[in-house]
């Protein structure tokens, strides 16, 4: 690797060389999508979910290096808490009975690991953020003890150079500081990648953009921090507050957060990766031994790590990725909007309806970018985080007339959006069983307007009411939902909680 590491850090030198790296990278990649040297896309889709590790009490288990070694998996990976994993599940080809496939091998996946993990008094639990989560879990001492993680915290402390603010306002208020990055910890996401090729990624990012306030509004699944109620899905607040390298005075000047979900549609994959260089200043500047550029002119195809490792630290919403397979390269749009849970019949349903929305938008030949400005599309994202199942969202009116109207999130739903999903589906030759299935579930979340968020924030209220405290609430409403998960019956159709 070549890299030199001070003690406090990297020096000048380090940070330079990357600079110079990145570049180079950069460059590489134009030459990789001019020569048009691309995979051509198999209609693969990658599926990875962060998950959470609970006792029997409904707290959490610093434990996950001890859950791991008993799980002895590689589909199962750390993440940044002691009381977090993560699960991967092997690329699929998007048709037939894929989504059911996608079920199965989540279901053997997560129960055994539930099954090794209750060896020791955890258990696994999918869930946006785990509510009986306190401030005093999400320390420095909690963080995995993986040198990625520890080198990761360390440079996004030293670019802030104080400690970290915390302050959401939703149907209660949340204010505190951190020292260090623990508490994005809490944030337990799904990740969906979808591989396509360079002429196809814009259409495609630009409407995953456009439909990420959809997949919150149905999707939401985060209500509780640090034992307050806040925002419906409060994941998305909370990252980019954990992970702010702005002090204050920077954000006065409308610096950009490293959390980010964009500022404009893009007309290519190479903009989004010269937006992250142009704008983000590396955090972990480790260079690789590799010259991209005298690579290509020998005839092979560089692996652009220090391209890669940058973009791992820019955290958007949908994120351009660049890989290779078999030495061929590849781009994927990674979909990071939707929260981990309730149950993994959801997450598949969630997924179903993101595939075949982001399919039938792509080819429509008057896309919703077009008619929709990208200021719209950010507002409705942070109100559908706001607000959940019963946001309100400004969207295009049908027909020529054109301009926008505010509709309930759960009529676009059901009126407009689950007719393209099905239809994106169909154009992906899944099979009719399989998309009716699971796109019921969205239709009937919304039918119910119910979501994994409204059903928490009514069993914790339940649980107030019969007695409990707002700590014991919270830890019955965890233990209920856990039992729900595992029972795998989809979030709108749980009985009402918490049930101790």
């Amino acid at each position: 690797m070549g890299e030199k590491i001070v003690a406090g850090g990297f020096d000048l030198s380090d940070r330079q060389r990357y600079r110079r790296k990145l570049q180079q990278c950069l460059a590489g990649l134009g030459r990789l999508l001019a020569e048009k040297r691309f995979d051509r896309p198999r209609n693969l889709v990658g599926l990875e979910i962060e998950l959470n590790l609970a006792g029997s009490d409904g707290q959490p288990r610093m434990m996950n290096a001890e859950v791991l070694d008993r799980i002895a998996s590689r589909d199962f990976q750390t993440e940044l808490g002691m009381f977090n994993l993560e699960v991967n599940i092997a690329p699929h080809r998007l048709g037939g009975r894929v989504l059911d496939q996608l079920a199965e091998e989540l279901r053997t996946g997560l129960g055994y690991a539930h099954r090794k993990a209750a060896e020791v008094d955890a258990g696994i639990v999918m869930i946006g953020i785990l509510p009986t989560l306190e401030a005093g879990d999400l320390v420095s001492a909690n963080l995995s003890d993986v040198d990625r993680y520890v080198l990761l915290n360390d440079q996004i402390v030293a670019a802030r150079g104080e400690d970290f603010t915390l302050d959401i306002a939703g149907v209660e208020q949340l204010s505190c500081t951190s020292s260090s990055i623990a508490p994005e910890a809490a944030c337990t996401s799904v990740q969906l990648h979808l591989q396509v090729t360079p002429g196809r990624f814009a259409r495609v990012w630009n409407a995953a953009q456009a439909v990420a306030a959809v997949q919150i509004a149905v999707g939401a699944n985060s209500p509780f921090l640090f034992g307050k109620e806040l925002w419906r899905e409060s994941r998305p607040p909370l990252f980019q507050q954990a992970t702010d390298t702005r002090p204050p005075e920077l954000q006065a000047q409308g610096v950009r957060p490293r959390t980010w979900f964009g500022e404009r549609w893009v007309d290519s994959a190479y903009e989004l990766f010269e937006e992250n260089l142009r704008y983000f200043p590396a955090l972990l500047p480790i260079c690789d031994d590799e010259e991209p550029l005298r690579v290509l002119d020998d005839g092979g195809v560089p692996r652009l790590q220090e391209l890669v490792l940058h973009n791992g630290t820019v955290y958007r919403w949908n994120r351009p990725v660049y890989g290779l397979a078999d030495g061929v390269p590849h781009l994927r749009v990674e979909n990071r909007v939707l929260p981990a849970g309730p149950t993994v019949t959801d997450v598949v349903a969630n997924a179903a309806f993101y595939y075949g929305l982001v399919r039938a938008l792509a080819e429509e030949p008057r896309p919703l970018w077009t008619r929709m400005p990208f200021e719209t599309a950010a507002a409705n994202f942070e109100n559908a985080c706001r607000y959940g199942i019963e946001a309100e969202l400004d969207w295009p009116r049908p027909g020529r007339g054109g301009g926008l109207t505010r509709v309930p999130a759960v009529k676009l739903v059901r009126d407009e959006l689950l007719p393209l999903a099905a239809a994106g589906l169909e154009s992906w030759n899944v099979e009719p069983a399989d998309r009716d299935f699971y796109l019921g579930v969205i239709e009937g979340r919304c039918r119910r307007r119910v979501n994994g968020a409204s059903w928490q924030v009514d069993a914790f209220h339940r649980a107030l009411d019969s007695g409990l405290d707002r700590r014991a609430a919270l830890a019955a409403l965890t233990r209920r939902y856990s039992v729900l998960m595992h029972a795998d019956e989809p979030v709108h159709t749980w009985p009402p909680g918490p049930g101790d």
